[in-house]
């Protein structure tokens, strides 16, 4: 199965109206909400007049663009600034913030719930930031979600290390969470010509693609009949509709 997964529904009334014309078309299953966001309210009611599929798609960084409870301003203020030290800063797990990681993902879940009426179908985050030290350590994110897992990458084309910490941390997740067997971005299987490998994975299991429809060049691949007929020979599915393996993980194979 195949999901084709909108990032920062909600974000901005372009962004939200962007995956909006890709859905109708049939190019992308579902989306990832960000809450207490310009176009959250609006975002929301659009997912339900559609009976869209969505996540809650997690900020931890970001300024939120509408009108946030106190103590979130104050938590949102902790976990940005200290995210955005340096690109490795998600990796190094951060005691005093303990409580600012969890109150921050409890609000902006319950967020979500009085938005859409029901809990999110999964877990992903802005800049991926779902996956920093943080969150796994302290299991803030409740067993048994959905989780999106670290991206996939083939032999070779990361570092051994890179792909080494990658797989230590979906083994970590997939003890805890339900996951996908493989994750990819769009704009780089456009750019690097593997979406045919992408095809060939989801044959034989679950495979997400991350997209952003206001990204021009997305935007330009999805409402192609290019991507139309990449689509025909698969089967597309969704969060809410896919069981996700409880302890999935699944290394790609070597490139050919």
């Amino acid at each position: 199965m195949l999901i084709i997964n909108a990032d920062d529904w909600g974000r901005s009334r372009a962004e939200t109206n962007a995956a909006l014309e890709c859905y109708q078309h049939g190019r992308i299953t579902s989306v990832s909400a960000m809450v207490f966001m310009n176009d959250s309210e609006r975002a929301a009611e659009i997912a339900r007049e559609h009976n869209l599929d969505a996540g809650l798609h997690l900020n931890f960084t970001d300024p939120f663009t509408n009108r946030i409870p106190a103590r979130l301003e104050g938590c949102h203020h902790g976990t940005a600034r200290f995210l955005g030290r340096s690109k490795y800063a998600q990796l190094t797990y951060h005691p005093l913030l303990r409580g600012d990681f969890s109150y921050s993902y409890k609000i902006q879940a319950a967020e979500f719930e009085r938005l859409f009426g029901k809990p999110p179908s999964h877990i992903d985050g802005h800049h991926h930031m779902h996956l920093c030290a943080n969150l796994l350590i302290d299991d803030v994110i409740p067993k048994g979600s959905k989780v999106r897992r670290n991206f996939s990458f083939w032999p070779g084309e990361k570092s051994q290390l890179n792909r080494a910490y990658r797989a230590l941390v979906d083994r970590w997740l997939a003890r805890k969470y339900r996951l996908t067997d493989y994750f990819f971005d769009l704009t780089q299987c456009i750019q690097e010509n593997k979406l045919g490998r992408v095809a060939t994975l989801e044959a034989s299991g679950d495979v997400e693609l991350m997209t952003h429809p206001i990204n021009p060049e997305e935007q330009a691949y999805l409402m192609s009949d290019q991507c139309s007929e990449f689509l025909q020979h698969l089967q597309l599915g969704s969060y809410r509709a896919n069981d996700c393996a409880p302890s999935a993980f699944c290394p790609l194979p070597s490139a050919r």
